[in-house]
């Protein structure tokens, strides 16, 4: 007999190129390369060449540079992983964009809404794909959540609550004077903004009112250090809104959202390893989770085998399956609230978003050491 010839399709793995080899992106490099069968790591960029270096050889990727250009210029790189300290992610974005790169960056797109803009622009002159690293969304409970609100389970959404408790221990936070001023709103607290403007679809933030505080190392308060935070948001539909942050529990990684409404409640999230508790003569225990990519580690998978099929469908001329990812506008307006909430903090009273950026509700949708580039840091365009 003869063989009948099939479509030639375009099945070949997406290459990705990671840039930045610290903790996170050796995570999602990890992800990619054990946990995304259609997918390929084929380069790595750190400006600490040795961080690359080590990763590349426990993954097997192909090449390391210490240039991030390398790998948004590579023409066998499809996509990049940014996951740079927060002050190159706008650069980044554009860089890849206008190299005809889809791109995945970790959270937030930019300091500023004016880099983001530049660096949303560029994307959308080149018809890339941007995706932002909102992993809650692509966790079970937060995701079911979600389907529940748009069921109507829980009618008009009237209070909102989402927290985030980074685990801590007894000697409190580890070398407090390098943190930066503000990240305890633009790195740790967006998820939280995120996360409840996503609770809350087809809303979008109107004020913000935070008081913050250095209270598990008030030592540090001098060098601009803020551990502690509760940020009340209102919206649009009426709703009100509380997030609130701290960067030392003693019992484990706590990360919560709530949506209360006029028909009922639904609540995700939670500090527990498993459903599984005791009962004893000294009380009640649970074991609970500690890090990050514990508690989140489906969601962090998820979140990259989206945009790896996102990217994969771009490549075929089709729409991705799936929920939508979270892209420029929510990134734009968890920005927003972010900036406002630092805004309110300085000056002690609530700050209107409008006067910080003009915001839209997102489209609804299925549900280590070295130098970086400078041109990179806050270039948007």
């Amino acid at each position: 007999m003869t063989y009948v010839q099939q479509p030639a399709g375009d099945n070949r793995p997406v290459g990705l190129g990671l840039i930045g080899a610290g903790w996170i992106g050796a995570f999602h490099a990890e992800t990619v390369a054990h946990r995304i069968p259609n997918a390929r790591l084929d380069a790595i960029a750190d400006p600490a060449l040795s961080a690359a270096e080590a990763l590349a050889g426990k993954l097997g990727a192909a090449r390391i540079t210490a240039d991030p250009e390398d790998v948004i210029n590579d023409p066998d790189i499809d996509a990049v992983l940014v996951a740079s300290p927060a002050r190159f992610h706008s650069g980044l974005i554009a860089a890849a964009a206008r190299a005809g790169k889809d791109v995945f960056c970790e959270k937030p797109g930019g300091r500023t809404i004016e880099e983001l803009d530049g660096a949303l622009a560029a994307a959308e002159t080149a018809g890339v794909n941007v995706q932002f690293g909102f992993n809650r969304r692509f966790a079970a409970d937060f995701a079911a959540a979600r389907k529940l609100i748009d069921d109507g389970a829980v009618g008009t959404p009237q209070l909102l609550r989402s927290l985030t408790r980074d685990p801590g221990t007894a000697a409190g936070i580890a070398s407090p004077e390098r943190i930066a001023p503000g990240t305890i709103f633009l790195e740790t607290l967006i998820h939280d903004f995120d996360t409840l403007n996503w609770l809350n679809p087809g809303a979008v933030p109107v004020t913000v009112h935070a008081v913050a505080d250095a209270l598990v190392a008030p030592e540090a308060k001098a060098g601009g250090l803020l551990d502690t935070a509760v940020v009340t948001v209102t919206y649009s539909n009426g709703a009100i809104a509380v997030a609130e942050a701290n960067f030392n529990a003693l019992y484990g990684y706590d990360v919560r959202g709530e949506v209360f409404g006029s028909a009922g409640m639904v609540s995700a999230g939670g500090p527990q390893a498993s459903s599984t508790v005791s009962y004893t003569a000294a009380g009640v225990a649970a074991d609970t989770v500690r890090l990050n990519i514990d508690l989140f580690h489906d969601a962090y998978t998820a979140e990259l085998a989206r945009f790896v099929d996102g990217v994969a469908a771009r490549r075929a001329g089709r729409t991705p399956a799936g929920a939508a990812a979270p892209g420029g506008t929510d990134a734009r307006n968890a920005l927003a609230v972010a900036l406002a909430a630092i805004r309110s903090h300085g000056t002690g009273v609530p700050v209107d978003v409008s006067t910080v950026a003009q915001l839209q509700a997102a489209e609804p949708g299925p549900q280590l050491s070295g130098q970086w580039p400078a041109q990179f840091a806050g270039q948007g365009t």
